[in-house]
């Protein structure tokens, strides 16, 4: 790559990838900056999916009659079909074309979300939710690789990541808040029915200003790879999920886990002795990139585990109906908008390391301060430690992606995206499996002795969720039922305090890491040093052409 020109010559720049002699090459770069927006809002619709959906969570209790693990499925069938297609969907863009991939998953998308807002029964919603997954698969690797390429000036392109990095959190963040609104107007479908709007203009943007864009030698796709990743993670979170119903220590449970281990044995062994692995397992010799991307991952495992927690709270402890409660998370979407690009700033400057190391133990400080919360706590102490959470997120995410990326070589760009995206998604999946199955565990443990009196049906569906304890609570009288819901808030905020300090202990172990293995300073791409994934000759490989999305 080359340096960023003088003041005076950036008129005339080019970058490396610039087909001498096309004008359309030319309006390419020259509309990188608008192409960078289409590519943004595509990115939003998949992103806000990933926790609108938690703001409706009690209200499918009650419309559907979801019980806690079905609750989990529906947030992780979405996250857990999205990471486990992520690669696949990465390596699949490299080949057949990254814009190509952007409109299929787009349009995959669509259709998922009509389907899901016509869902009448949990199981249909987890069905459809997972096949949303699977656009959202080849939506982000493609927008992160098609970036990448237009933006081959070191100092435009962390620009540009920092944009993306910033929508991406946005997205997380104003999800409750979208869905909060659309909730107190509309039914529940409409938290699925909102995205076909925005995908319609995405794809429209997108076939006038994303450029065509391919690997030419790409690698042969790794279909045995693909599989037996998308088996053991699914494998993992089942474990999870359903450890709490049948018992931790269960013949059911330990299967699991050990077909699990098995599973994830067998994708190992396969990805290090196969001609095209899907997964380049020695890019983790890299510490810059094998550091980044476990701070990532660490960064949403926290993150959507404590999302998970916190809008049951907002409603069924605090008694926020839905707006109210989408409005008490929009702090979280401001303060992420504010740091992420002071974020990447300060990386420019000293590197990424310190800024990644912040971002950690500010998120663990808030999950901290969280976790000292009773059942009579007011919004302030949950405002102060959202607002701790989200400045850490927007610490650590744009430098870490920064980073991620820039271990990579540009023939690698959709693979890597893809990778630094699974990151992302597999971290979601397992936060919320994992915090959530030790919240629902001492939640029901909490709650054994309130509703031993109570009739059968009543004191399972009381221990399944907080909310159908509400729902039984309003059935009864005004005493018992008042002292059931009352035990019941209390038994979800002292078990949600467990979750919430192994996610804070989570947070500071990836601090320590982060220390440890980041560079001091960025390494190659900025410095001019040789790295291990990238040389001095390498040449981009694609050709910008007219939109075809």
């Amino acid at each position: 790559m080359g340096r960023c020109p003088p003041p005076e010559d950036r008129a005339h720049a080019r970058p490396p990838s610039f087909i001498e002699g096309t004008a359309v090459s030319r309006a390419v770069y020259e509309r990188r900056w608008t192409t960078l927006a289409v590519l943004c809002l595509s990115l939003l619709v998949v992103t806000v999916d990933g926790t609108i959906v938690n703001i409706a969570l009690p209200t499918l209790v009650r419309e559907l009659g979801a019980d806690i693990a079905q609750l989990q499925w529906i947030v992780d069938a979405y996250t857990l079909v999205f990471a486990g297609l992520l690669l696949l969907a990465g390596a699949l863009g490299d080949r057949f074309g990254r814009d190509r991939a952007l409109a299929a998953g787009l349009g995959i998308f669509g259709v998922g979300s009509v389907l899901a807002a016509l869902a009448t029964t949990p199981e249909q919603l987890i069905a459809t939710r997972a096949l949303m997954g699977v656009g959202a698969a080849f939506v982000m690797p493609a927008t992160l690789s098609i970036l990448t390429h237009i933006f081959e000036n070191p100092a435009e392109r962390a620009k540009a990541i920092a944009a993306w990095t910033a929508v991406s959190g946005l997205g997380v963040a104003i999800g409750p808040t979208a869905g909060g609104w659309l909730l107190e107007h509309f039914s529940w479908s409409s938290v699925f029915l909102v995205n076909v709007p925005v995908i319609a203009i995405a794809l429209l943007a997108g076939r006038a200003l994303v450029p065509r864009s391919a690997a030419p030698d790409a690698a042969r796709l790794d279909l045995v790879g693909a599989v037996l990743s998308v088996a053991a993670l699914s494998a993992l979170t089942w474990t999870l999920i359903e450890a709490p119903h049948s018992g931790w220590t269960s013949v059911t449970t330990l299967s699991a886990a050990g077909g699990s281990a098995v599973l994830f044995g067998g994708f190992i062994a396969w990805e290090l002795r196969a001609d095209h692995p899907m997964m380049e397992l020695a890019l983790f010799r890299d510490a810059r990139f094998s550091a980044a991307s476990g701070s990532v991952t660490i960064v949403f495992f926290a993150l959507f585990g404590c999302l998970f927690l916190l809008t049951q709270i907002l409603q069924f402890v605090l008694g926020y109906g839905p707006l109210k409660a989408g409005l008490a998370a929009l702090p979280f979407a401001l303060v992420i908008g504010a740091t992420s690009p002071l974020a990447a700033e300060v990386a420019k400057r000293i590197g990424s390391k310190s800024p990644v190391v912040a971002g950690l133990l500010t998120m663990a400080a808030g999950f901290i301060t969280m976790a000292t919360a009773s059942a009579d706590s007011g919004y302030s102490l949950y405002l102060v430690a959202s607002v701790l959470i989200a400045a850490g997120m927007g610490l650590a995410m744009a430098p870490a992606t920064e980073s991620i990326m820039g271990a990579l070589p540009a023939a690698e760009a959709g693979v890597g995206s893809a990778m630094n995206d699974t990151t992302r998604e597999v971290g979601s999946v397992l936060g919320i499996a994992i915090i959530g199955s030790v919240v629902a565990s001492a939640y029901t443990a909490g709650l054994a002795d309130a509703t031993a009196s109570l009739p059968r049906g009543a004191r399972d569906a009381a221990q399944e969720s907080l909310g159908a304890a509400v729902g039984v609570a309003h059935q009864l009288g005004r005493i018992e039922g008042g002292q059931l819901a009352r035990t019941a808030q209390e038994a979800f905020i002292s078990a949600a305090s467990r979750g919430l300090l192994i996610a804070a202990a989570v947070a500071v172990l990836g601090a320590l890491i982060a220390w440890r293995a980041l560079p001091a300073r960025e390494s190659a791409r900025e410095v001019g040093e040789a790295s291990p994934f990238r040389h001095a000759d390498d040449e981009p490989d694609i050709a910008l052409q007219p939109a075809v999305i």
